[in-house]
Order: C-alpha cells, then structure tokens, then sequence
C-alpha cells in the first residue's frame, strides 16, 4: 500500500485562501504541562497547527517550541499574547518565513529492489541532494533535509515511481535571521530588574 500524498493539499487549498504561514518560536521554563497549556490557545481559537517542533534550547532549563500555522496576523498576534500569558512562557513570537532560517528533515523507506531496477530513483536522490544512509536486499532509506517545498518534492518524484514504502518528516525547526536574540535580551533585562528589587 503507498503512503498518501503529505499535506492533503487539494483538501486545504480552499482553508488556506487568504491566509499566511506564521511560525511562532516559543520559550518557556521546563515544566510539565506547559506543551499543553500552549496547544490548547490554539484549539480555542479554532487554529490547526501545521508542525510541532520541541526541544531544549542553548540556554539551560528552557524549552524552545516552534509551531507553523496558517492565519491571518492579527490572529498570530493574538496567539502569541495569549500564550506570553502562561506563568511559564518566557517569550513567544511570530515570523513570517522571509523572517527566520528554517530546514525539516525528511526519511523515506524505499524498495531496494526497484531502485537497483530503475536507475532514475537513485540519479533523482542525488539530484536532490538527499543521502542513503542505509541500504539492504530489502529496503533503502534515504535522509532529506531542507526547506518543505524541497522536502515534499522528493516525496513526490521517487512516490511516482511507486518505489516509496514509508515516508516521515520532522516538524519545522527555525532560528531568526535578526541580529538581537531577543531571548538573550529579555532574559538580561529579566535580571537587571531582579537586581534592582534586591538593593
């Protein structure tokens, strides 16, 4: 059985009119609970998310989550004001994607007896600038990392050649294109005002 096509693109296309691809960058303490706390802002105001990311940051004891979604930006703001609210968010922001860097890393399970059979899967994997890192009688699996347009066009091409037999993607993980952490600064300032309370 092959996998479907990800994205279910034809359904969304009609959801999608009108609106733009926010990807809101999370920090929070790490606590239990809080993944929680965030997704449900989402499901109260009817947002579905697109991609879910979470994973320790550079800085010890907080958490970054980034989150893709479609709407319009009055509600990304508003979902960022919301989830700032949280007793543990840190920080939250919104980006449109000219904004911030962003890669997701794809597998694909590939039938290796047809990849030795059609030599355009494999010239269609190094065209891409994708890898093989495994490869047995049985299958072969091929690591992808991009942006999602680079990632799903892969998909596309070796899935019509019917050799695809899994298919997974990571969710989107980003860093600003900006000069200022805005982390670094909040965390200082955050600091500079315990210091004053303390004197």
């Amino acid at each position: 059985m092959r996998p479907s096509v990800p994205g279910r693109e034809g359904a969304l296309l009609n959801s999608r009119a009108g609106l733009t691809l926010y990807t809101l960058i999370i920090y929070s303490e790490n606590y239990a609970g809080i993944l929680n706390q965030i997704t449900a802002v989402f499901t109260r105001r009817q947002v579905n998310i697109e991609s879910i990311n979470v994973s320790s940051s550079s800085t010890p004891g907080v958490h970054k989550y980034t989150i893709t979604c479609y709407c319009k930006k009055d509600m990304a703001e508003m979902l960022v004001k919301q989830i700032e609210k949280r007793i543990d968010v840190l920080q939250a922001n919104c980006f449109v994607d000219d904004e911030i860097f962003m890669v997701e890393t794809s597998l694909l399970k590939l039938s290796t007896p047809m990849v030795l059979a059609n030599p355009e899967i494999s010239r269609s994997v190094r065209h891409a600038s994708a890898r093989m890192v495994e490869v047995n009688p049985t299958y072969t699996i091929v690591e992808k990392t991009g942006v999602t347009e680079e990632v799903l066009g892969l998909f596309r091409q070796l899935d019509s050649f019917g050799c695809v037999l899994q298919f997974v993607r990571s969710g989107r993980i980003a860093i600003t294109r900006s000069c200022i952490e805005r982390l670094d600064q909040y965390l200082t300032q955050r600091e500079e005002e315990r210091d004053n309370q303390a004197e």
